[in-house]
């Protein structure tokens, strides 16, 4: 039973003490009648009446809040599981044989060191079959279908069955993490190393709940906007019980319940054992997780015991049972998994009654009930928990399943702390499984070293039941489809606004993207399918604007009078938002991002994300799921507000960014640009929407940073190269104004560097006779990659310049780069620079001051560029060393 009643604090005050009692004398004897019952039947007895009051009262309409914590049985009685829908004996033939293809692809692959895991979906192998025979949704019927979020270790029954299938050759099976001659399979879900199976990349603990979460939200989004009618999909995430530590995998639990997401369903497989032991040794994690998602308002089903336990729970007539099942630890558990019925009778039937409990069974029905009878080894449990999911209405649910990790696997896998660094079966160990599964393989097709994959034959009964059932759920599942739907492009207006320029207005280029945002979303084609995505700052980025005319995304819609309704900028919620404002969560944001960046393939429907952060809070904070992004194949605007080390005056250390270009360059799949000018932005944009939406799309986003100082932004130069210069990573932004003889230099800026190089350019002309030319370097990143691409090229046979390389040939002098980022920045470039290179940059931690002081400490402001210059061209003998000399005394401290 539940914990006991214990005796209040007499000088205890109630939260009730506020609220005037209408009966005094009834509620004292409502007090009184629970005390005679603590007397004379004890307090779980007590306890039971309680809950069934409690229980009664809800149901009778009464609003109490729920209790965070039942019995440790399962949520469903024997009496209300619904019957079983399909045809068990083949089901368990088919079970063995998806265990058996497992079990066998890991050990080949692990005869050459690759590894694997082959105990997680041991132990979980129902909670999949189940689900694929009855209840997961293929994109057939509607495009969408359901959205399946497996957990990662688990992969190799998914491709086992698959192989079942027909979906998956044999080769392909024994090219398990042999992927370098493209007929292998990846370790885990890849969708990028797998497209044509993989929808969603799991196996990065924590990522893979946080994802479902917003993927159900966004399939709600697209419902509630009119895109597409998700309204048939569910989204189904499977994780286990020691990922949940993974503090993302629980970070949007109260999201899912506030916005009533009853499309979505977790699958935690609790076979009580993380990676190295326990997950809970001395608790329970089944109690603490139902207390979890309880209190965040899920509805939770355990699913704990199978059927052998039935009887004995119904014959508990004293609640023994139950009490000891509540007070074993996790670890205990696990223990009596791997231990004879000896050992169980004298650890766990302790005291009289259970004594007796015990004596009435056998010894091979003891170990069972501990070895095997878990709810999640049970079809009939698992059916009766995933109908009471997808029946749920008004909010998201969980299903906690008990199981054994490395189950059937025999007793050296099953419920070891060390099974999930075991790889590999013997063959001894393979035909004891064989044994287990009663499958019709021979001696003599284990007599070798290599252990046989088994197909029953495409003809096959066990096949045909699959396939019917799979044409009855809408086709195969996993699977990921890409329909060719380019979106129409945008008319040039928009982007011919902002390559005029601003005149003698100064504007931030964050203004300027984000009015070219506001424009491109009231184009009559696309308009609608921009989803504008920032977390809680949207008025620090200039975006409120939006909100009156977009409206932001709430399930709820607004059901209050909002403070500022009579301004023009009022606050507006709408269920048929499309500006997405997350709240206080760049992890959240991300995930939403993610739903939005694959919808092209999710759901047949490509959207256009345009996520905008503060960008010190961005690739550092969730590099690892812009790393799942990548992966997942998406799409779309990834903006970095108030960038660089120097821009955001006063914030200080925590708030300056001078490295996220640096950490974005290691993402394949990033896009990155630095523009300087509004111009520049106009050109990026609209080359992003023809590369990712285009006739033909590539699997790639954009990463632009833009920043928040105020300057004049001029209109686009002419010439037929500055466009492609633009888009390729540099071009010449302005000539030096003489080209008579003299000391020259090159300056490479990038961002809002570019004005301090304007200004250093004047000041060594005027001041010291050197001619500079000032080169707006647009990507440091995509100039770099160019030039490994030519580097590649050339070792292959094939002779091309890196164009950092051409566009510098012959222009005279040294060169400096500049930027507001760490000097490995503008260091990408250097070895395709014939010319002396050198950089500045925005090393170290940030600090508060005013841009000009910050910039003059870290010695990139235009005095500091001007000393640097004169330094390179004395090293190169162009100018006297006392130049640099008597720069420095008339500039003060620089760097």
């Amino acid at each position: 039973m539940s914990d006991p009643i214990l005796p209040a604090d007499a000088s205890a005050t109630s939260q009730l003490d506020q609220i005037p009692d209408r009966d005094a004398e009834e509620t004292s004897e409502w007090q009184a009648s629970l005390d005679a019952v603590i007397r004379h039947a004890g307090p779980d007895r007590a306890v039971y009446l309680m809950r069934r009051v409690h229980e009664h009262a809800v149901r009778s309409g009464a609003a109490l809040p729920g209790l965070l914590s039942s019995d440790y049985i399962n949520t469903i009685p024997a009496s209300a599981e619904p019957d079983f829908p399909g045809d068990l004996a083949m089901e368990t033939r088919i079970t063995a044989l998806n265990r058996w293809n497992a079990a066998a692809m890991v050990s080949r692959g692990s005869r050459l060191g690759l590894g694997g895991h082959i105990a997680t979906y041991a132990s979980a192998a129902w909670l999949y079959e189940v689900g694929f025979n009855h209840y997961f949704r293929g994109k057939d019927a509607d495009g969408s279908g359901d959205q399946l979020f497996f957990q990662g270790h688990a992969s190799p029954g998914i491709y086992a069955r698959a192989f079942l299938e027909g979906r998956l050759r044999e080769e392909q099976l024994d090219g398990f993490r042999r992927e370098v001659d493209g007929h292998g399979l990846p370790s885990y879900p890849h969708p990028r190393r797998l497209p044509w199976l993989w929808e969603f990349p799991t196996v990065s603990m924590g990522l893979g709940p946080l994802a479902a979460v917003y993927q159900a939200r966004f399939n709600r989004y697209l419902l509630n906007r009119g895109i597409k009618d998700t309204s048939g999909s569910h989204v189904w995430a499977f994780l286990g019980d020691g990922e949940v530590d993974e503090p993302e995998s629980t970070a949007a639990l109260e999201l899912a319940a506030r916005d009533g997401l009853d499309n979505l369903t977790f699958v935690i497989n609790c076979n009580l054992q993380r990676l190295d032991g326990p997950v809970r040794s001395n608790s329970k994690i089944v109690q603490g997780l139902e207390a979890r998602f309880r209190g965040a308002g899920w509805h939770v089903i355990k699913t704990l015991w199978g059927e052998a336990w039935d009887p004995l729970l119904q014959r508990d007539a004293d609640g023994s049972l139950v009490r000891r099942l509540g007070e074993i630890p996790d670890a205990q558990f696990q223990t009596y998994a791997a231990r004879d019925a000896a050992y169980i009778r004298r650890h766990f039937f302790t005291g009289d009654a259970l004594s007796r409990v015990a004596a009435s069974l056998s010894d091979a029905q003891i170990t069972d009930l501990f070895e095997n009878s878990r709810g999640g080894h049970e079809p009939l449990k698992v059916h009766a928990a995933y109908q009471a999911a997808t029946e749920h209405r008004g909010g998201p649910t969980v299903v906690l399943a008990q199981t054994v990790k490395g189950h059937t696997l025999g007793a050296d896998f099953e419920a070891r702390n060390a099974n999930h660094q075991m790889k590999k079966l013997s063959t001894d160990q393979f035909r004891r499984l064989r044994d287990t599964l009663e499958l019709p393989i021979p001696d003599s097709a284990l007599s070798g070293d290599v252990v046989p994959f088994w197909h029953p034959g495409e003809k096959s009964e066990e096949v045909q039941y699959l396939h019917e059932r799979r044409a009855a759920l809408g086709g195969p599942v996993p699977v990921r489809r890409v329909v060719a739907k380019p979106l129409k492009q945008p008319a040039a207006r928009p982007f011919d606004a902002l390559r005029k320029g601003f005149g003698k207005q100064e504007v931030a280029t964050t203004t300027a993207l984000v009015r070219l945002v506001k424009d491109l979303m009231r184009e009559e084609d696309t308009g609608r399918r921009w989803v504008p995505i920032v977390p809680d700052e949207a008025r620090t980025f200039g975006m409120e604007a939006l909100f009156p005319t977009a409206g932001i995304y709430s399930a709820q819609g607004q059901t209050y009078e909002p403070v500022d309704a009579d301004q023009l900028l009022h606050y507006k919620e709408a269920k048929d938002g499309q500006l997405i404002d997350e709240g206080i969560t760049e992890a959240g944001s991300l995930a939403e991002f993610t739903a939005a960046a694959t919808a092209y393939a999710t759901h047949g429907e490509p959207m256009i994300p345009f996520y905008i952060f503060y960008a010190m809070f961005g690739f550092q904070r969730t590099g690892d799921q812009f790393w799942a992004l990548a992966d997942q194949l998406g799409r779309g605007f990834v903006v970095g507000a108030t960038a660089g080390r120097t821009t955001m005056t006063g914030e200080g250390l925590q708030h300056a960014d001078g490295h996220s270009h640096l950490l974005a360059s290691t993402n394949p799949a990033a896009v990155s640009y630095d523009p300087a000018f509004a111009y520049e932005i106009a050109v990026i944009v609209r080359e992003g929407l023809r590369r990712m939406y285009g006739e033909r799309p590539e699997d790639v986003f954009y990463y632009l940073t833009v920043y928040n100082e105020p300057k004049q932004q001029p209109p686009m130069p002419e010439g037929p190269s500055v466009e492609e210069g633009i888009l390729r990573g540099m071009y010449r932004f302005r000539q030096a104004e003489s080209q008579d003889a003299g000391p020259r230099i090159q300056l490479l800026a990038s961002g809002t560097a570019i004005h301090w190089a304007l200004e250093a350019q004047e000041l060594l002309l005027s001041q010291w006779g050197v001619h500079a030319d000032v080169w707006s370097v647009t990507s440091w990143t995509e100039l770099r990659r160019d030039a490994l691409d030519a580097d590649r090229a050339r070792l292959r046979g094939t002779e091309r310049v890196p164009y950092v390389t051409q566009a510098l040939s012959g222009v005279g002098g040294p060169v400096l780069a500049v930027s507001d980022w760490m000097r490995q920045v503008p260091d990408q470039i250097s070895q395709w620079v014939e010319q002396d290179y050198s950089s500045l940059g925005t090393d170290g931690f940030g600090l508060s001051d005013t841009r000009d002081a910050v910039r003059r400490y870290f010695g990139v402001d235009a005095e500091s560029i001007v000393v640097a210059a004169l330094d390179r061209l004395a090293r190169t003998g162009a100018v006297d060393p006392d130049t640099v000399v008597r720069a420095r005394e008339r500039y003060g401290r620089q760097g």
